[in-house]
């Protein structure tokens, strides 16, 4: 079955309140948190492929995603990046699920945004949300911070626990965030989660802020807390502490990087300290610092800029350069490259 540039396979199971959630490579997917979240999720439900584009080559420039040949079981087989829909009903809420593994396009970017909004109304979606990843100038010695835009009942089935912040972000986007918008004219909800990781790490798959995340999605839609799996990133985030000097310059720069945080990031919106979250500071050491700003040193805004020249330089133009497909392009379980 064919909509607008998706071939679906048949049968295609009958769906209604349909909850979408996707995750956008390479843009926001930093640590690949995006796409570990979302493989979490499929797995939990048992979800299956339910269609891809019929041809990603439309949309997508092959010498920046790279396809890929691999041997399965002694055979070559040859993977074209996509985009891939995976669908699951939840028994115990008796609702189903849509997973979007979505891609920056390089080419014809309305026409690829318009066949994602077209395969959304098909599967009758009331809500859609996107979930991923960026770097920021926050230190890995405090808890992950999770930004974004949630309904009035959300933000508070969230806040109960993890009070996650709005996000005031500006500036460059996607062209993939036409889907919102169009979404938003059609009356469908739309939610977005972004966590926030430390520009200094930089982890090929950054596990904790994945089940940082997977925290805030088990909030919000019901899912067994036990899916977010803190010990594997809590773990990883051990290792990068034994591993940083204290008594050096990325130390200096890290002590910084946590005054900032305790003073300003730690804080609910109305401007108290955000106590719900663990590893919060105490109230005493925030109530010193409610009467002054908080300003980083040149040298950790000299430090932040050079990182985030190097983030820019490697998604501002979409994609890596030499961008591949995910060796399990067509498992059922993803359908995104790797960096």
């Amino acid at each position: 079955m064919r909509i607008s540039e998706f071939e679906l396979t048949e049968p295609v199971p009958e769906m209604k309140n349909t909850i979408a959630v996707s995750m956008l490579r390479p843009w926001i997917d930093v640590g690949r948190v995006g796409t570990l979240s979302l493989r979490a999720l499929q797995r939990y439900l048992g979800a299956k492929e339910i269609g891809r584009l019929s041809r990603p080559g439309k949309f997508f420039d092959f010498t920046r995603y790279r396809p890929r040949m691999r041997l399965v079981n002694g055979k070559r087989v040859f993977t074209k990046p996509n985009t891939i829909a995976h669908y699951a009903h939840d028994d115990y809420t008796d609702r189903d699920y849509l997973f979007i593994h979505v891609r920056e396009p390089h080419n014809f970017g309305e026409d690829y945004t318009e066949s994602i909004v077209e395969l959304l109304k098909f599967c009758n979606v009331t809500e859609y949300c996107r979930i991923g990843g960026m770097y920021d100038s926050v230190p890995h010695t405090r808890p992950i911070l999770v930004t974004g835009s949630m309904k009035d009942d959300q933000e508070q089935k969230a806040a109960c626990k993890l009070n996650p912040r709005r996000s005031t972000y500006q500036g460059p986007t996607s062209i993939v965030n036409q889907v919102n918008e169009d979404l938003t004219g059609l009356g469908v909800s739309n939610t977005t989660l972004m966590a926030h990781l430390p520009q200094y790490v930089q982890l090929d798959e950054d596990h904790l802020g994945a089940a940082r995340l997977l925290e805030v999605l088990c909030s919000v839609y019901g899912f067994p807390s036990e899916l977010a799996d803190m010990a594997q990133g809590e773990q990883q985030y051990k290792e990068i502490d034994k591993a940083i000097d204290y008594g050096g310059e990325v130390g200096t720069l890290i002590k910084q990087l946590e005054t900032y945080y305790d003073r300003v990031l730690s804080k609910s919106e109305d401007g108290k300290p955000d106590s719900s979250s663990p590893g919060s500071p105490s109230s005493s050491s925030s109530e010193s610092a409610d009467s002054e700003d908080i300003n980083l040193s040149p040298d950790v805004e000299d430090f932040l800029n050079q990182m985030g020249e190097r983030f820019e330089n490697n998604v501002g133009g979409g994609a890596p350069p030499e961008d591949v497909a995910d060796e399990n392009d067509d498992s059922d379980e993803s359908g995104e490259e790797e960096n």
